[in-house]
């Protein structure tokens, strides 16, 4: 890894492109995206040199987790008291929060030193939160094709939160950022020289927000996938009979709301008809409101776990009862790809080529949703059936080496773009 202190060259091969990634937080196996993408991106003999920051010592031991497969990892402490003060100074202004919490001066300086030493063929800008450095770029070095991964058209989330989120303090924040981002994001989409998102309905919103009179830049839809290599069925661990399993990050506020769903709507009907279903909640940073969920015997809030998969390949069905969001949700496919059946919601569709009652089972409602997870549980061959393609699925539409492979020709056609 190369802090700003010990710079270190790890050049090796030839190599097709030679690409500056910059992420706002340190790329990890929570952060799927970037992580798997810089993974995939270098195994296929693409120089990758990632640009990050973060805080606390969990950060900079994944910061120097990515040194195996990068050329580069210039990483750069950012305390959360910083990102705080970014954001009250832009309080009075009409910029979003997300723009400048991450801001970093010196790695922005310190990364157009590089590219304008023409190091990299192409820069990669991951989410909202790293847009202000590929501004920065383009102001320095606007020849320099920057690629900008929104990944999710962010207002379109706020947007939905906003009406929908069970916090007050995610209703709250999502009503303060909704106009800011909303004229931020149609502006960025018009600035780079290609954008990427992980849906097609993220394109669209995008499209929606771009000012009158304004040419956006080409928006191209690159989906999230799975490491199938990891999350794989398994004959060692025998599925248990009514177990239910609801995972993701306890704290985001789209995840809290599904929780509360779940565990009010949902999983009163289902113990209506078998009262010995156990509901796991798995995953970190539970919230008081999700913690206490555990009060009642036949649900558990995990907390952070060392390894999700144990708890997929017991699982008898995964439930996903998206009421709002954006992009694709990665606890799908993580569970698709073990063979555990799934449940959810409409909304869930939109980011998927899956199909409705064969590679998983869909309701809107209430009943629908309970009575589709008690269906599965009353029936382990609709249980292996569903699991199964399941599995097909992900594999055929879903392999980060494929999506990888889709970004590099995406890089390709940016480059030949601004050289014609």
């Amino acid at each position: 890894m190369r802090d700003m202190d010990n710079v270190e060259s790890n050049l090796a091969g030839d190599l097709n492109m030679r690409i500056a990634y910059v992420v706002p937080y340190v790329p990890n196996l929570i952060r799927t995206r970037s992580y798997n993408l810089i993974h995939h991106l270098s195994s296929l003999g693409h120089d990758v040199s990632v640009f990050t920051l973060g805080s606390g010592k969990g950060d900079l031991l994944d910061a120097q987790n990515l040194k195996g497969p990068c050329r580069d990892v210039y990483y750069y402490p950012q305390p959360t008291w910083r990102s705080l003060l970014n954001s009250v100074a832009a309080l009075p202004t009409t910029k979003p929060l997300q723009t400048v919490y991450s801001w970093h001066p010196v790695m922005a300086r310190q990364l157009a030193e590089r590219v304008s030493q023409n190091d990299f063929d192409v820069i990669h800008v991951e989410h909202l939160r790293g847009s202000r450095f590929g501004l920065f770029l383009k102001s320095r070095t606007p020849n320099m094709p920057v690629v900008w991964d929104a990944v999710d058209c962010i207002s379109h989330l706020f947007q939905q939160a906003s009406k929908q989120s069970s916090s007050f303090f995610g209703k709250f924040i999502s009503r303060f950022e909704l106009s800011r981002t909303k004229s931020a994001e149609g502006d960025l989409v018009c600035r780079f020289d290609r954008v990427l998102v992980t849906a097609p309905s993220d394109r669209n919103a995008l499209l929606e927000l771009v000012p009158s009179g304004k040419t956006p830049s080409e928006i191209s839809v690159l989906p999230n996938g799975v490491d199938l290599e990891y999350f794989h069925p398994t004959a060692e661990i025998q599925r248990e009979p009514e177990t239910v399993i609801f995972s993701g990050k306890m704290s985001y506020h789209a995840n809290v709301s599904m929780a509360k769903y779940l565990a009010e709507e949902i999983m009163p009907r289902i113990w209506r008809v078998r009262p010995a279903v156990h509901l796991y909640i798995v995953g970190k940073d539970p919230t008081p409101v999700i913690k206490k969920m555990a009060r009642t015997p036949r649900i558990t809030v995990t907390g952070s776990v060392n390894d999700i998969r144990p708890f997929l390949w017991r699982a008898t069905v995964s439930v996903v009862p998206l009421m709002y969001g954006a992009g694709i949700q990665n606890k799908i496919l993580e569970a698709m790809a073990t063979g555990t059946p799934v449940v959810t919601t409409s909304r869930a569709l939109g980011a998927l080529q899956a199909r409705t009652g064969k590679d998983l089972l869909v309701s809107d409602e209430p009943d629908g949703f309970s009575q589709a997870v008690l269906q599965l549980i009353a029936n382990r061959d609709l249980q292996q059936k569903i699991g199964d393609a399941g599995v097909r699925y992900t594999r055929t539409f879903h392999s980060w080496n494929s999506i990888a492979s889709q970004l590099a020709d995406l890089y390709q056609k940016t480059l030949d773009g601004n050289s014609a």
